[in-house]
Protein backbone atom coordinates (compact mmCIF):
# COMPACT_ATOMS: atom_id res chain seq x y z
CA UNK A 1 0.00 0.00 0.00
CA UNK A 2 1.61 2.88 -1.13
CA UNK A 3 0.33 5.65 1.31
CA UNK A 4 1.35 8.71 -1.26
CA UNK A 5 -0.69 7.92 -4.19
CA UNK A 6 -3.50 8.49 -1.84
CA UNK A 7 -2.21 11.55 0.31
CA UNK A 8 0.94 13.05 -1.86
CA UNK A 9 4.03 14.12 -0.27
CA UNK A 10 1.95 15.97 2.75
CA UNK A 11 0.24 12.71 4.72
CA UNK A 12 -2.51 15.33 7.24
CA UNK A 13 -5.70 14.44 5.37
CA UNK A 14 -7.28 11.96 8.31
CA UNK A 15 -10.16 11.25 6.47
CA UNK A 16 -8.16 10.19 3.59
CA UNK A 17 -6.30 7.93 7.00
CA UNK A 18 -9.69 6.56 7.60
CA UNK A 19 -10.60 5.44 4.25
CA UNK A 20 -6.73 3.82 3.50
CA UNK A 21 -7.47 1.92 7.07
CA UNK A 22 -11.33 0.77 6.32
CA UNK A 23 -10.69 -0.23 2.34
CA UNK A 24 -7.53 -1.76 2.46
CA UNK A 25 -5.89 -2.08 6.38
CA UNK A 26 -8.97 -3.66 8.12
CA UNK A 27 -9.74 -6.00 5.07
CA UNK A 28 -6.18 -7.38 4.77
CA UNK A 29 -5.60 -8.01 8.65
CA UNK A 30 -9.31 -9.21 8.84
CA UNK A 31 -8.04 -12.07 6.02
CA UNK A 32 -5.12 -12.90 8.15
CA UNK A 33 -2.70 -11.56 5.42
CA UNK A 34 0.17 -8.93 6.54
CA UNK A 35 -0.07 -5.50 5.11
CA UNK A 36 3.06 -3.36 4.03
CA UNK A 37 2.52 0.55 4.56
CA UNK A 38 5.05 2.05 2.15
CA UNK A 39 5.93 5.82 3.05
CA UNK A 40 7.70 6.37 -0.13
CA UNK A 41 7.14 9.49 -1.02
CA UNK A 42 5.63 11.35 1.94
CA UNK A 43 7.67 14.06 3.27
CA UNK A 44 5.15 15.02 6.24
CA UNK A 45 2.66 13.47 7.92
CA UNK A 46 0.40 14.94 10.89
CA UNK A 47 0.04 12.70 14.18
CA UNK A 48 -3.51 13.07 13.26
CA UNK A 49 -3.27 10.83 10.13
CA UNK A 50 -0.99 8.54 11.85
CA UNK A 51 -3.84 7.87 14.63
CA UNK A 52 -6.71 7.57 12.19
CA UNK A 53 -4.41 5.09 9.92
CA UNK A 54 -3.43 2.70 12.47
CA UNK A 55 -4.61 3.71 16.08
CA UNK A 56 -7.92 1.57 15.76
CA UNK A 57 -6.73 -1.44 14.38
CA UNK A 58 -3.64 -1.19 17.24
CA UNK A 59 -6.39 -0.87 19.82
CA UNK A 60 -8.83 -3.50 18.32
CA UNK A 61 -6.13 -6.39 18.44
CA UNK A 62 -2.68 -5.48 19.86
CA UNK A 63 -1.18 -8.81 17.21
CA UNK A 64 -2.48 -6.45 14.89
CA UNK A 65 0.94 -4.61 14.89
CA UNK A 66 2.35 -7.84 13.83
CA UNK A 67 0.95 -7.84 10.79
CA UNK A 68 1.65 -4.35 10.07
CA UNK A 69 5.24 -3.38 8.77
CA UNK A 70 6.30 0.18 7.26
CA UNK A 71 8.46 0.88 4.62
CA UNK A 72 10.74 4.14 3.83
CA UNK A 73 9.82 6.39 6.80
CA UNK A 74 11.33 9.13 7.41
CA UNK A 75 12.39 10.67 10.77
CA UNK A 76 9.32 12.83 10.80
CA UNK A 77 7.04 9.87 10.13
CA UNK A 78 8.87 6.74 12.30
CA UNK A 79 8.70 9.43 15.37
CA UNK A 80 4.54 9.57 14.69
CA UNK A 81 4.15 6.13 14.17
CA UNK A 82 5.90 5.00 17.07
CA UNK A 83 4.24 7.75 19.24
CA UNK A 84 0.68 6.41 18.29
CA UNK A 85 1.38 2.99 18.55
CA UNK A 86 2.66 3.61 22.13
CA UNK A 87 -0.23 5.36 23.17
CA UNK A 88 -2.62 2.99 21.50
CA UNK A 89 -1.00 0.12 23.31
CA UNK A 90 -1.32 1.89 26.44
CA UNK A 91 -5.14 1.50 26.06
CA UNK A 92 -4.63 -1.98 26.76
CA UNK A 93 -3.23 -2.09 30.19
Amino acid sequence: MKIAEHTGAFAGDKDAAASIRDEYIKPTLENGKDILLDFEGVDLATQSFIHALIAAVVREKSENLDHISFKNCNENVQSLIEIVVEYAQDEFE
